[in-house]
């Protein structure tokens, strides 16, 4: 089976207007076969306030309802992805952060990608371009 680890920005592709969105099939076909049990996916726990965040900035800009933002939350809590605690990535994102130069939030998911020995799933291809040489990363727009 495959496994991944989910980043947000695949995620937010789930519940954000698809006509804006790149790569919005390739996210919804990979949340298709989660769904049907096809694919493993697990997030570290900071993945809950990074999706809260996106929904509220989109709600705050007009792009979706403020209604829309909290049944778009409900919805993803109600998948039961698995998580995993930050706090013990934390160390870990912290000297990749400092390495490569990334956030710690994206350095939290390339943490747990290493800690599980899964590729991470990401929408965000400067990421990828950035660390694909050191890291188990995946672009979404690469998915078939």
């Amino acid at each position: 089976m495959t496994s991944y680890i989910l980043d947000a920005s695949v995620a937010a592709k789930w519940v954000l207007p698809p006509a804006h969105e790149p790569n919005a099939a390739q996210a919804l076909a990979l949340l298709r076969q989660y769904v049907q049990g096809a694919v493993h996916l697990t997030v570290p726990s900071l993945f809950w306030t990074e999706i809260a965040n996106l929904l509220w900035k989109s709600a705050r800009t007009g792009r979706i309802s403020p209604k829309t933002a909290q049944e778009s939350l409900a919805h993803l809590e109600d998948l039961q992805i698995p998580e995993v605690a930050s706090r013990g990535l934390a160390a870990s994102a912290l000297s990749i952060a400092l390495a490569f130069d990334r956030s710690t939030y994206d350095a939290c998911y390339l943490a747990l990608a290493l800690q599980s020995a899964r590729p991470l799933i990401t929408a965000d291809l400067r990421l990828v371009n950035a660390v694909a040489a050191h890291f188990p990363i995946r672009w979404l727009g690469a998915l078939a």
